[in-house]
């Protein structure tokens, strides 16, 4: 049902309000996993609550084009980003999952994505372009919606291979229209990995917006600084997995920043959307201080 507003002597109608997804992994294009899985019916529920929706995830090589009928988007795709002084095409394919009535768009390049894995190889090993694959892909994510010029009021990234995307919202995009008022949630799993990425990250992620002292959690890029980078910019953090590191948690109470815990397959639906409405509506009321109050009428449709 639509929400009717009295404003300036005039009943008007609030247009719905809009969340974006960034997943590393969604089902049915990845095998099932708990990530995997939130990527696939977390956006169904809360467009299924009235909310407009996007959704995007990496074009890893392993997805099967054909059986899962992407195409390429060219009017959204043909753009170059330069990651370590090197241009890289964007392409941007798109599918549907017909049950859920909804779009996934995916995230490609030849030289990042072609690959028949996710983030390591067939025998295990880490890919060790991994630090400039999430970056091609936060940023591909930002420049597609720019184009798209579809203004979200809220974006909602899962795992770490996304943890840049809070920190680019805040420092890179905060001043263009599309993303002025967006607010942000990280999303956390224990999907821990050994060792570091690459030594120059940092160096790497900077942009015109970003710049080193912003990025200087990640001198030393293990899995749980990286993480640490998205809590900092984030507006709000998901431990989505009961078996999420304590010096995360630690770090994360610390900030004082909103947090939820995930409350199991059953009622995360309900419990995620609860705490995005309230992300949203603390901004709109910081709006709303600037202007007038609003009156809601309810209208039985």
């Amino acid at each position: 049902m639509p929400i009717f507003v009295w404003f300036l002597g005039k009943v008007v109608v609030m247009a719905k309000k809009r969340v974006l997804f960034i997943s590393q992994e969604i089902v049915p294009y990845l095998p099932e996993s708990e990530m995997a899985n939130i990527g696939r019916f977390l956006p169904q529920g809360i467009q299924d609550k009235g909310k407009e929706i996007r959704t995007f995830m990496p074009r890893y090589g392993c997805i099967n084009e054909r059986r899962n009928q992407l195409h390429e988007v060219i009017r959204l795709s043909g753009m170059n980003l330069i990651i370590n002084d090197t241009d890289h095409p964007l392409i941007i394919k798109v599918a549907s999952i017909q049950a859920a009535r909804m779009q996934v768009y995916f995230i490609d390049n030849e030289d990042y994505f072609q690959r028949k894995h996710t983030i390591s190889d067939e025998e295990g090993n880490f890919f060790p372009d991994n630090d400039e694959r999430s970056i091609f892909f936060a940023r591909g994510v930002f420049e597609t919606v720019r184009k798209l010029r579809w203004a979200p009021d809220l974006i909602y990234c899962q795992g770490w291979f996304t943890a840049l995307v809070p920190l680019y919202l805040k420092k890179e995009y905060h001043d263009d229209p599309v993303f002025s008022k967006t607010k942000v949630v990280f999303s956390t799993y224990n999907d821990k990995f050994e060792g570091k990425l690459d030594e120059k990250f940092g160096e790497k992620a900077i942009t015109e917006g970003v710049a080193r002292k912003d990025v200087a959690l990640l001198k030393d890029p293990t899995y749980t600084n990286i993480n640490k980078l998205a809590f900092q910019y984030a507006d709000g953090i998901i431990f989505n997995h009961k078996d999420v590191d304590d010096e995360l948690r630690t770090f994360a109470t610390d900030l004082k920043k909103p947090t939820l815990e995930y409350p199991g397959e059953q009622s995360y639906i309900e419990a995620y959307s609860d705490f995005f409405e309230k992300l949203i509506q603390n901004q709109y009321k910081q709006a709303a201080m600037v202007v007038m109050p609003l009156v809601f009428i309810n209208i039985n449709h």
